[in-house]
């Protein structure tokens, strides 16, 4: 049996204040988005670097809790898996989006409260397709 892997871990710092919504259902939703950073130095000895952004979605009680304790400029650690969201505007204008829909996260840097490690509930098997609250919040 062939299966296919999706995960995806990254470490870095929040670029806004976490959002919380909710579906129409009443399932909380976050967004936020996280920075990751790399520096490199050419043959030349030139110094580069590049930031990459990632969009943030967590779910249910995650939700709750990234938007509870979650800052922006926080130093995060996100695992999850890649989605890619698909919609039409009203104008018949077609877009997509990448975004890490996480199940796990852990805040760094200094601690605040009592722990730093939340693992989200799974709520869908690991091959089902997603819920349909996702599909009901289009961002």
């Amino acid at each position: 049996m062939s299966r296919g892997l999706n995960k995806v871990m990254i470490i870095g710092h929040l670029g806004r204040e976490p959002e919380m919504r909710y579906t129409p259902s009443g399932r909380p939703v976050t967004t936020f988005t996280v920075a990751t950073s790399r520096a490199w130095n050419t043959v030349d000895g030139e110094r580069h670097s590049e930031t990459e952004w990632f969009n943030i979605v967590a779910w249910g009680n995650l939700a709750e809790i990234c938007k509870q304790y979650l800052t922006k400029g926080q130093q995060v650690y996100i695992e999850g898996r890649l989605q890619t969201r698909r919609w039409e505007d009203k104008e018949g204008g077609k877009h997509s989006s990448v975004e890490v829909v996480a199940n796990e996260m852990m805040m760094l840097g200094e601690r605040r409260g009592d722990g730093n490690h939340v693992n989200a509930e799974q709520t869908d098997a690991p091959d089902a397709p997603p819920s349909t609250d996702e599909d009901e919040f289009p961002f």
